[in-house]
């Protein structure tokens, strides 16, 4: 069954036992699994790749079937699916006293896929597709912090935070958190307030450092990391700001090898790719294939597990990553 992200306020979530979340939103699958699924849990969750499910296919379809009279509830978020799961999740299905909640996470998903059809054909299994905010969701994330923080934004910081995240709601709360450490000292804020504190206002910014990087502009990219002391809350900022860039650059990519203009493919983009961009994104484009940048996208998933475990060590993982192609 099929249910968008702002139809899931409408529906109790315990009577349903897998929810599919497909799509390159990464910032809305976490805001669905900790505020749906997460908020209020007591039980234990297990994270799961689906590469380590399917080298224990056995293993793990029988601990889902065994249950101690001890055992406390469970949710289980499989991150990484792809339609190889599909076979095993249709065992699933079928054995309806299997209790326990599953959350599948996968990137995007075409319509011929087997996994998405399998759950969308299901009525008592969940769908759900996540796409790229725009302007208006982005908008409404404001403004719910704003009243939850209990203060005041003026419309042009909230259109400068709109315009710099890009499109990714992960970005723009990293922001909204340094401005509410920021109002602890300061009752009003301002627009150079907003510009000083963005890492984006630099002039080696965050975005230049991971558009140099798809570039392949490596010597751009040395002398950016040696004119900034990145801590490690932008080491986060940089991995997801490269991350929502490959996604793009995957989707160009694709149609790329459909269409095979390049010029055509970027100028024809949706959502549309600023003019002095598209030189860097052309490169881009041309550097990297197809199966590169999914790989690309793997590797940074890796990384920010890393980073996240090991903080003091971040800004070398990262310069490492984007020194080495």
């Amino acid at each position: 069954m099929i249910i968008k992200s702002f139809e899931l306020e409408k529906l109790n979530l315990l009577n349903f036992n897998i929810h599919l979340i497909y799509g390159n939103n990464e910032g809305i699958k976490q805001d669905i699994i900790q505020n749906y699924y997460l908020k209020d849990f007591k039980g234990e969750v297990l994270k799961y790749d689906e590469k380590e499910i399917l080298n224990n296919k056995e293993e793990f379809l029988s601990s889902l079937l065994t249950k101690s009279l001890f055992e406390t509830n469970k949710i289980i978020i499989i991150s990484r699916a792809t339609d190889k799961l599909t076979d095993l999740i249709s065992d699933i299905v079928e054995k309806k006293e299997i209790e326990i909640k599953i959350i599948i996470k996968c990137s995007n998903l075409e319509k011929k896929s087997k996994l998405r059809n399998l759950i969308e054909k299901e009525k008592k299994e969940i769908c759900t597709p996540v796409y790229e905010d725009d302007s208006r969701s982005l908008n409404i994330i404001i403004n719910n912090f704003l009243k939850e923080k209990k203060f005041n934004l003026s419309q042009e910081i909230k259109n400068i935070l709109i315009e710099r995240s890009k499109g990714d709601r992960i970005n723009l709360k990293n922001e909204l958190s340094k401005l509410e450490n920021l109002k602890i000292s300061k009752n009003k804020l301002n627009t150079d307030d907003v510009l000083k504190l963005s890492n984006l206002a630099e002039n080696f910014s965050v975005f230049e450092l991971s558009d140099n990087y798809l570039a392949k502009n490596s010597k751009k990219v040395a002398n950016i990391l040696n004119e900034n002391n990145y801590s490690s809350e932008d080491c986060i900022l940089i991995i997801r700001t490269i991350l929502n860039k490959s996604k793009r650059l995957l989707k160009i990519r694709n149609e790329i090898d459909n269409n095979k203009n390049v010029d055509k493919v970027i100028s024809s983009f949706k959502p549309p790719i600023f003019w002095k961009e598209k030189d860097i994104v052309k490169k881009q484009a041309q550097s990297w294939s197809t199966q590169e940048v999914k790989e690309i996208i793997f590797r940074i998933n890796d990384l920010e597990a890393l980073v996240k475990k090991n903080t003091t060590n971040s800004m070398l993982f990262v310069s490492n990553f984007v020194s080495n192609y």
